[in-house]
């Protein structure tokens, strides 16, 4: 099967690309494109977060859940929006820890792939969504194609941070080897839990510390 996924997430899924979960998966998701209800992110956008952070460059790992399901939201990065969308609550709260963290101003927009570029792999569980419904596309088979995305860096690849707010990343990333990598956890961003240790996780600067700690540039959040 071919997918249109960066050269070498290519390689490494290649396996997954091949199994009937995957099949089926994509025959779901092509007829929910064709269908009347919006599918966000816009189809060219589903393998964004590959796209910019290669399998050899990713440093750090951010898991998100589901795509935003609002008109012009979701751009294919966990949490990220398109420039001149407002943020939604969750996106301004990571902003407001980045800012109380690493003294670094609330930016003006929220698009996220200059995080991306620096090898910030921005992972959502699920890949695609309806509009204006939640979830729709879970459990058809993107959580089982992103475990193995995640898999394959955790065995692969030494000394990557991952970031993993809430109980549902902290579950999806509970396999991976604490010894070789860094593990950050803490309560998701959302206005119902980012006060109960969200704010002061200080997570964007452990990343960092940890990444010069073993020779990798640090991230400009």
């Amino acid at each position: 099967m071919d997918v249109k996924i960066e050269s070498s997430w290519k390689e490494v899924l290649k396996a997954e690309f091949e199994k009937e979960y995957f099949i089926k998966l994509t025959t779901f998701v092509r007829e929910e494109y064709c269908g009347t209800a919006p599918i966000y992110p816009p189809a060219k956008l589903i393998f964004n977060a590959f796209e910019h952070c290669p399998f050899n460059d990713v440093k750090v790992v951010i898991l998100g859940q589901d795509p935003y399901h609002g008109a012009g939201q979701a751009n294919g990065l966990c949490f990220s929006v398109n420039k001149g969308v407002a943020f939604p609550p969750s996106l301004l709260n990571i902003f407001k820890e980045i800012e109380a963290d690493c003294g670094t101003p609330i930016p003006q927009d929220g698009d996220l792939t200059r995080w991306s570029d620096q090898g910030v792999l921005l992972l959502n569980a699920t890949l695609t969504v309806r509009a204006a419904a939640a979830g729709s596309h879970q459990k058809r088979g993107w959580e089982e194609f992103t475990d193995a995305a995640i898999r394959e860096l955790a065995t692969r690849r030494d000394n990557i941070v991952f970031i993993l707010w809430g109980s549902y990343a902290q579950k999806k990333g509970a396999f991976i080897d604490r010894t070789r990598h860094l593990v950050l956890t803490s309560p998701h961003p959302s206005p119902l839990s980012a006060y109960q240790g969200f704010f002061g996780n200080h997570h964007f600067t452990r990343a960092n510390e940890y990444l010069e700690a073993h020779d990798k540039s640090k991230i400009v959040w």
